[in-house]
This record gives C-alpha cells, sequence and structure tokens, in this order.
C-alpha cells in the first residue's frame, strides 16, 4: 500500500512539531524516519497509524484520506519499544489478541499464531508468559502480534533500543527479512543511523518538523544535500574543510597551499558559486608522502578501532580524520 503525506503539520500550542510534510512511500518499501530526539520523526508515525490529529494537512493510504479514520479502522500493525505485551497472557493469547478482538473463530486463530510464530522463530515460547522471555523475545512477540492479522501498513517506533548491541543487529536484520517475505509496506522510526542505514529501501532524514533529505541510504551518504545531512551521517563524521568554486572545479582553501579539486570528482549539492564548505569522509583521505595536490599536515593522534586506524591531522589550525584499515589485523 501507498503512503502519501500531503502539507502534514502538528502544532502544540507554541512548538510546531510536524511542519508541513510532503511525502511519498512506495509499496512495498522500508522507510526510516531519522533524527534527533525532537524532530518529529514519532509525531508523524502517531499521526499515521491514527493515535494523534494532524493540525493540518492529508494523509492518504493508496487513494484514500484517512485522516477522519480512527486507529483500528486503519489497517496497521504497531510496534512499540516497550513491547506493550499483557503480562497475565501467554505468547500465544498475546499475538492472538488482535484476531479475538476481530472476531476470528479458536480455530483459525490458533493456525495464524503459529505461521507467525514460526516467522519470527518463537514457536516454543506460545505457552510461556511475556516476563520469563528475554528482551530481544518479547519484541520478537510484539512483532508477530503486529503481522498477524496481515495488516496493509507495519509501523515500528524505536522498536530495538531497548536491546543491546548484538541483539539490535540480530533483529533489525529479521525485521527486514520478514517485511520482505511479507511485501509489506513499513516505516521505521530510529535514532540510529546504522540502523537506518542498513534496512532502509529510503530515508527520511528529519530537522527540526522539515524534512532535510529524503533518499536512498547509498545516495544520502554519498551526496548529502546540506549541512544538516552531512554532518548528521556518517561515523566517524565528515572533514569539513573551507573551499571556493573556480572554473576547473573546487579550490581547497587551505592556508598557504591551496589544492585544486577537479570538477567530476566533487558532488555538488546544488548551483554553487564563490565560497563553499567541502565535505570529504574520512575513509576518502589516504596517506602519502610529500607531493603535489596534497594536504600537508602533522599527525596528533593514531587510535586503533578493531579493523581501522584513526589517524588525526593537523594543518594549520584545521583539524582532519583519516580513516585507514589497520594492516596488523
Amino acid at each position: 500500500m501507498r503512503i502519501r503525506l500531503e502539507n502534514l503539520t502538528k502544532r502544540y500550542q507554541e512548538v510546531t512539531a510536524v511542519d508541513h510534510l510532503n511525502l511519498e512511500i512506495e509499496d512495498g518499501d522500508l522507510v526510516c524516519l531519522l533524527g534527533p530526539s525532537g524532530c518529529g520523526k514519532s509525531t508523524t508515525l502517531s499521526i499515521i497509524a491514527g493515535l494523534e490529529q494532524a493540525t493540518e494537512g492529508s494523509i492518504y493510504f493508496d487513494e484514500e484520506n484517512v485522516g477522519g479514520l480512527e486507529a483500528e479502522e486503519r489497517d496497521i500493525g504497531m510496534v512499540f519499544q516497550d513491547y506493550a505485551l499483557y503480562p497475565h497472557m501467554t505468547v500465544q493469547e498475546n499475538i492472538a489478541f488482535p484476531l479475538k478482538m476481530q472476531g476470528w473463530k479458536k480455530k483459525d486463530r490458533i493456525e495464524k499464531v503459529k505461521e507467525a510464530a514460526k516467522m519470527l522463530q518463537i514457536e516454543e515460547y506460545l505457552k510461556r508468559k511475556p516476563g520469563k522471555l528475554s528482551g530481544g523475545q518479547q519484541q520478537r512477540v510484539t512483532i508477530a502480534r503486529a503481522i498477524v492479522k496481515n495488516p496493509k501498513i507495519l509501523l515500528l517506533d524505536e522498536p530495538l533500543s531497548n536491546l543491546d548491541a548484538r541483539l539490535r543487529i540480530e533483529l533489525r536484520d529479521e525485521i527486514r527479512r520478514v517485511q520482505k517475505q511479507l511485501g509489506i509496506t513499513t516505516i521505521f522510526v530510529t535514532h540510529d543511523q546504522e540502523e537506518a542505514l542498513s534496512i532502509s529501501d529510503k530515508i527520511l532524514l528529519m530537522e527540526k518538523g522539515k524534512i532535510s533529505q529524503y533518499s536512498s541510504p547509498k545516495e544520502m551518504y554519498m551526496e548529502p544535500q546540506n549541512m544538516f545531512a552531512a554532518k548528521f551521517l556518517g561515523n566517524p563524521p565528515m572533514n569539513f574543510v573551507p573551499g571556493e568554486k573556480v572554473e576547473d572545479g573546487i579550490c581547497l582553501l587551505l592556508g598557504d597551499e591551496n589544492v585544486i579539486v577537479k570538477r567530476g570528482t566533487v558532488h555538488e549539492a546544488g548551483e554553487l558559486k564563490g565560497n563553499v564548505c567541502v565535505g570529504i569522509r574520512p575513509e576518502a583521505l589516504e596517506l602519502c608522502s610529500t607531493e603535489e595536490e596534497a594536504i600537508s599536515g602533522v599527525i596528533t593522534g593514531i587510535q586503533t578501532l578493531g579493523k581501522d586506524m584513526y589517524i588525526h591531522l593537523l594543518h594549520h589550525g584545521l583539524e582532519l580524520l583519516v580513516v585507514r584499515p589497520d594492516h596488523h589485523h
């Protein structure tokens, strides 16, 4: 199912949490809403879910305006970070609950629950209570409950933020596998850029209630459209160097030695003139012996992080970071 937002706006008294959002999500895509705390991503999700009302604007599922529909009439599955399972019910009863509410027969409910449990690899826990499960297992139950009634749309709000790092990776891959298997249009809210880069078809990067950039993960990483996107994405962060637009490319302004970066090797965000800021990913810099077309600098520190070395350089007060593989590993 396609989702379209038109001029979606949410105001709380003086604060505009979501500011005239226009967005189209294709059928079957997984889109991550990414951004710092307070950027409006969870509010946007709540409005799409029908848990909050928009101040202005419209939401369309395919061509139907769903603005006037209650949450339960919108045919969506939801997953929250705090699991929201019923502690007095077994896992089986928890997963079956949406079907029970829809009046499914017991025999059909059991079949459907088995299907969802198998997909999430939790068949062995069906008779247990949620309190006897680990955080990762509880979140699998929540996802199974969200997909059991075959909703048209799946919405996930920071679903992995309560889990440890290894489990987060395991479960995000699982969510992607299930989402692709079902072909279900999915919106996944996160503040974790690695999560967004690894599982989404597209990322919607938000800043102060507005869209900063909406593109594929690769495009957002390689071709950020503005300074916010350039600074937000990338770990370790991008280097920023002052520059000037010249006839055959960009001139890096480095005190007493200027280096020309030829046209064609630089992605330009829009029509640039005069003074510009040049972003260089740490992994795009290489160390070399002093020669032309190079930036000289003094190494001020070296850190080894797993397979990579982080090399800190200082050039006339400008700090640069170079990342290169550590060949001792």
